[in-house]
């Protein structure tokens, strides 16, 4: 058996395919063979549906639910990757010039000369440096 092709399908499809099946009048398994789907597939938006709707079962995710979970989850990913930047950036302008010592009657007092700002983008992260 050859593998299918990955198809997308837009959320009035899903839900007219859904409808399909709750209207009663064909099982599951004949509304996605009428429409070319995978049985797995339609099956799978008929149990997202109920989720939805509130007739899932307990503490089940609702669809928004995912996507904000999904968009907190990438959001938490990039925030680590930004600080452990910062982290190594930190450490690295100790070694360097990014700090200045003036010796003031046996004291020593250390003033920060440089702000790091970091700023990601889709594909790379920018790391900007400002004196003062």
């Amino acid at each position: 058996m050859r593998k299918r092709k990955r198809r997308t399908f837009t959320g009035d499809f899903k839900r007219e395919a859904v409808r399909l099946c709750e209207v009663g009048d064909r099982s599951i398994a004949q509304v996605a063979k009428d429409l070319d789907l995978t049985e797995t597939a339609l099956r799978e938006w008929v149990k997202r549906a109920e989720i939805d709707a509130g007739k899932g079962p307990v503490g089940a995710l609702t669809t928004e639910e995912r996507e904000e979970l999904t968009r907190l989850r990438r959001e938490n990913k990039r925030l680590q990757m930004e600080r452990e930047i910062l982290k190594k950036a930190a450490v690295g302008s100790r070694r360097r010039c990014n700090v200045s010592h003036h010796f003031i009657s046996r004291r020593v007092v250390v003033q920060r000369l440089a702000r790091a700002r970091v700023e990601a983008a889709r594909d790379r992260v920018e790391i900007l440096l400002s004196v003062g």
